[in-house]
């Protein structure tokens, strides 16, 4: 009964106007994050134009794990739980593998933007709709066949290999989303500026714009934890750890992402937010 009793309690006692305060703040971020990814999700789907763009696709990719993100920070967030591999509580790497998922959308992304405007008639012959799902089809795969090893071996094993392989990655992806980052900042500033103005040019320096303050916000929701965890696997000792999730800022960042990535897609985005305003939430606009 002792062991159901903390799997079941707040993420905090609910004594104090604080501690009512963090619960309330993990049920707003929950609801937040799935409220605003769905609405984005279901404004793509709505809109054949947007269907046709693979850089929608990716969009499509981040909203579906950050909505799984959303429902899972319901427990880990909400409850007192700790999520690694000795706590009875925990998800079985299963909730931050859907931020992990988040996170290979965006640096896909990147990637898709980066080849589309440097070479696009290559772009245009090479990623066809179908290789384009399948690129998002192989990372979701691949994170998921990661979980499943996680759970099949021994915990000795399992944090072995995600510590090496979460120290290497976490280095390697920085770098390649920081100089992703910066590369397409040059292109925006200097090759598209040297264009003749069109509507090609301008979809082009939009969608080059809103991966890159997308990207800006992300790394910097995720750096922390990236430092943390780098700095930690370089020492070789144990970390401070808060008492749960939900009370740990390193990890609240990156949900705070995940509501503010949907919404700068509906910022940096015109179509999306006109079928967002004209479809999705067309009933509560006319309630307006």
């Amino acid at each position: 009964m002792s062991n159901r009793s903390v799997a079941l309690s707040t993420v905090l006692p609910l004594t104090s106007f604080g501690n009512v305060l963090v619960f309330l703040f993990s049920i707003a971020l929950a609801t937040a994050i799935i409220f605003l990814n769905v609405s984005v999700f279901l404004s793509i789907l709505a809109n054949k134009a947007l269907r046709s763009e693979n850089r929608f696709m990716y969009m499509l990719s981040t909203c579906v794990s950050d909505i799984f993100s959303g429902f899972s920070y319901y427990y880990v967030g909400v409850l007192d739980v700790r999520d690694n591999y000795r706590s009875p509580t925990r998800t079985y790497y299963i909730a931050p593998t859907f931020l992990g998922l988040s996170y290979m959308a965006i640096l896909a992304a990147q990637a898709d933007r980066y080849h589309a405007v440097v070479a696009p008639f290559q772009y245009s012959h090479r990623m066809s709709r179908n290789r384009t799902l399948l690129v998002i089809v192989a990372y979701w795969v691949y994170a998921f066949v990661i979980v499943a090893v996680n759970n099949l071996v021994t915990v000795g094993v399992a944090k072995r290999v995600t510590g090496i392989g979460t120290f290497v990655g976490n280095i390697f992806t920085v770098i390649i989303m920081i100089g992703l980052n910066i590369r397409l900042f040059l292109i925006a500033k200097f090759q598209l500026q040297r264009e003749q103005p069109s509507a090609e040019t301008d979809t082009k320096r939009s969608s080059v714009l809103l991966i890159i303050v997308v990207a800006v916000f992300f790394l910097g929701a995720w750096l922390p934890i990236f430092i943390h965890i780098i700095v930690c696997n370089f020492i070789g000792s144990t970390c401070y750890s808060f008492k749960n999730e939900g009370t740990d800022p390193l990890r609240i960042l990156p949900r705070i992402n995940a509501v503010l990535t949907p919404l700068l897609y509906i910022r940096g985005c015109a179509a999306l937010r006109a079928t967002l305003f004209a479809k999705v939430w067309r009933l509560c606009c006319r309630r307006r």
